[in-house]
């Protein structure tokens, strides 16, 4: 029965198949060249979808007195095989209803075979075996076009097959649009002298990244990320790190693009985690940093220091390895080694001689609900002209407490935890300790101490699935004690203790765009109560894709 159908036909399994595909991209095709304007572009798209129909007398264009009407409507009523558009008329001119005529007998041909093909043949009788025959005749003309067009699809497929970039390569976006002010009065310019008043203006700026994420394994993670932005740091206005921004001064303020992140990360057995960073090496994504709901700068926390504990950030920017054992386990152990200035072969610099940190990491993770983490870094750093202990979470006094030109080892210590009491209530908190040396300079041989210490709150679901409300609340880093035996006129000292608050919302409008508004309160700036509590407002708004 088979052979004789196809015979009887004249066409094979695979040209019904194809020119059936083949025929709804001529119609979009044709379709696209009559748009004009976007309105018509929508509409258009709106009408290619197609649906399946029960009755030929659905479609308006096809009239009752064609002969063809008949012969399709008892195909579709009998076996279904037709599918038109849901607004029931075709879009184009006469030609165009011909090929797509010419698509629809394809789909009743293939439905017949598939009958004959699980030994239901007895269902096609003759007669409709001679109409499909009549039909396909009289359409021969675009049938052969189709056959043509399918060719060349075929040819082209086969060159993007060829030449593709990549069949494991996603694309992982992020854009960040921030409105922002800072809101401050007075503020002790240094020991000694009088104040000024702070001024600031209200910005908009942005911050777009775009991720490359490949695996060629599946158990493997290339990621090449680009990054750009014109968002300048709150600091030169409110005198204070203390108020930088979470997604701040990474690339500048001009939207240049840069590649500012390459590692490779892979699995060297099932209780080893491998990771590779080539640049852009940040420890806080290699390993648990205890703050979920806020880790995130451009979907968690507002502010730089409310992301979590400034221990992460040691060696930040940099290339390096970082192994995690037992990672899925309830007890892991991570170790790292980050070089900030590893691809530079001048004094003082390289992989080895140049900033540099070590560090290691015990967590223990009995469950989802509690994370408790110990942590260390020792770090070193030459001779700059700010050394940045903690990468600009505290005073400038915290940062560079042993003056320019020096060099300086640091040993930090750490502990953080999360504690998750229900699924929609979360706390976190961390704690730090840093002990600083100087090894060169008026300063050689001095020490720092510096405490540091904050716990956030995170209200899932408030107000609505996938919302958070967070708090978060503690002290930046201070320099709390040591033997400095020479501080620069114009330092303000750590005498007094500031405070940081911030409340956020993060309203998710969508699975793609998340709206935050969110305020930041630093009591006492810069650990010193003759300036006065600076606030700064922001509404951040992320899209992803």
């Amino acid at each position: 029965m088979t052979k004789r159908f196809w015979n009887l036909i004249k066409v094979s399994p695979v040209v019904v198949a194809a020119t059936f595909f083949a025929a709804n991209s001529a119609l979009a095709a044709e379709v696209n060249k009559q748009v004009t304007n976007v309105a018509d572009l929508s509409e258009a798209q709106d009408s290619n979808n197609m649906s399946q129909v029960t009755s030929v007398s659905q479609f308006s264009d096809v009239q009752p007195t064609d002969w063809a009407f008949q012969a399709l409507q008892s195909l579709v009523e009998r076996y279904g095989c037709i599918a038109g558009y849901p607004n029931s008329t075709y879009r184009g001119n006469r030609a165009l209803t011909r090929y797509e005529f010419a698509a629809g007998l394809n789909a009743c041909l293939d439905r017949v075979n598939e009958l004959i093909a699980t030994a239901t043949a007895d269902l096609v009788s003759k007669q409709d075996l001679a109409t499909l025959q009549r039909l396909q005749e009289e359409y021969s003309a675009e049938l052969a076009t189709l056959r043509g067009r399918v060719d060349g699809l075929e040819a082209r497929t086969s060159e993007l097959e060829a030449n593709q970039f990549s069949t494991t390569t996603k694309l992982v976006g992020e854009a960040v649009f921030s409105v922002s002010d800072v809101f401050a009065g007075n503020r002790a310019v240094a020991a000694g002298n009088s104040n000024q008043n702070l001024d600031s203006n209200t910005t908009f700026s942005d911050r777009v990244r775009l991720n490359l994420y490949s695996s060629f394994t599946g158990k493997d993670q290339l990621q090449i990320r680009l990054n750009a932005g014109n968002i300048v740091s709150n600091a030169g206005v409110s005198g204070t790190n203390m108020t930088r921004l979470a997604y701040d001064g990474v690339t500048g303020t001009g939207n240049s693009v840069v590649i500012d992140k390459i590692n490779y990360a892979f699995n060297f057995s099932d209780a080893v985690r491998v990771k590779i960073d080539a640049t852009g090496g940040e420890l806080w994504e290699n390993v648990n940093n205890f703050n979920p709901d806020f880790a995130s700068s451009g979907k968690g926390a507002l502010s730089r220091y409310g992301r979590f504990s400034p221990i992460y950030r040691q060696g930040a920017g940099g290339a390096g390895l970082t192994v995690t054992f037992n990672p899925k386990g309830p007890i892991s152990l991570s170790g790292a080694y980050l070089a900030r200035t590893a691809n530079d072969p001048s004094l003082n610099n390289g992989l080895l001689d140049g900033d540099n940190a070590i560090f290691g990491q015990l967590s223990f993770q009995p469950s989802k609900a509690f994370n408790i983490g110990l942590t260390y870094a020792r770090t070193y750093q030459t001779n700059g002209a700010n050394n940045n202990l903690l990468q600009s979470t505290g005073s400038a006094f915290v940062n560079n407490p042993f003056g320019n030109n020096t060099r300086t080892e640091s040993n930090n210590y750490g502990v953080e935890g999360t504690f998750q009491v229900s699924p929609k209530f979360a706390l976190s908190a961390w704690g730090g300790y840093t002990t600083a040396d100087a090894q060169t300079g008026p300063n050689a041989g001095a020490d720092a101490d510096i405490w540091y210490w904050a716990g956030a709150l995170a209200l899932r679901d408030f107000g609505g699935k996938g919302n958070v409300l967070g708090v978060i609340f503690g002290q930046p880093p201070r320099v709390t004690g040591g033997s400095i035996k020479n501080v620069a006129a114009n330092v303000n000292l750590d005498d007094n203790t500031s405070y940081h608050l911030e409340g956020l919302y993060k309203f998710k409008v969508s699975d793609n765009i998340q709206v935050t508004p969110g305020l930041l309160v630093i009591f006492n700036p810069e650990h010193n109560d003759a300036n006065d509590t600076e606030y700064v407002g922001t509404l951040r708004t992320t899209f992803t894709f």
